[in-house]
């Protein structure tokens, strides 16, 4: 079977689509966080954004190798989240649900569909796009659980509290207010902020 014939090329453009809205949602996240003076938290979600873009890359790299002619037109339809609005909390959670939809409903069955076909290489990209959104999934729900809960700035436990800016570290159960060195505000200040538990 050839890819452009396959059901396999299908679910590679709806990935491919699916990947450049989630960057682009996780980049409305990252700005209002920025907004908001959570620097740290920010920077988490533009790293996840930067990911997204490399999954999409792939996809799209799989779909280019499907013709040596342009491509003029894929005719997908697909549902696409558009949960988010301007609320950090609320979005992490949405964040956290749309990751694990697209990796237990989307990536893992494509991965199927693929290897059924006869494409291994497509295949084991999906499973490997779906550990990493379960990653994801994680990452957005410790965010959420510890800004909901408080413990974003407050451990039950001693941890090295580092200043992002300056490099001060103090190890405490409470983050500072603001950077002791060099003054930036306690948002703004924090590295290695989140522990994901296995």
């Amino acid at each position: 079977m050839k890819l452009i014939d396959s059901q396999t090329y299908l679910n590679l453009a709806k990935a491919f689509a699916a990947e450049c809205q989630a960057r682009t949602r996780y980049e409305f996240m990252e700005y209002g966080m920025r907004y908001n003076g959570y620097k740290t938290m920010a920077e988490i979600v533009d790293s996840i954004a930067y990911q997204e873009f490399n999954h999409a890359r792939m996809f799209y790299t799989f779909l280019q190798k499907a013709s040596t002619k342009p491509i003029d037109n894929i005719d997908i339809a697909g549902g696409f989240p558009f949960k988010e609005k301007w609320e950090i909390l609320d979005n992490l959670k949405f964040a956290a649900d749309d990751e694990h939809v697209e990796a237990h409903e989307i990536y893992i069955p494509a991965a199927e569909t693929a290897r059924q076909e006869g494409f291994t290489d497509i295949a084991d990209l999906f499973d490997m796009t779906a550990k990493v959104e379960i990653q994801h999934e994680a990452i957005f729900k410790e965010l959420y659980q510890q800004m909901k809960d408080g413990s974003l700035y407050k451990k039950k436990k001693e941890v090295v509290w580092t200043c992002s800016g300056c490099g001060h570290t103090t190890v405490g159960k409470e983050c500072w207010d603001t950077c002791p060195l060099c003054g930036a505000k306690q948002g703004t200040a924090l590295l290695h902020l989140v522990s994901i538990s296995k």
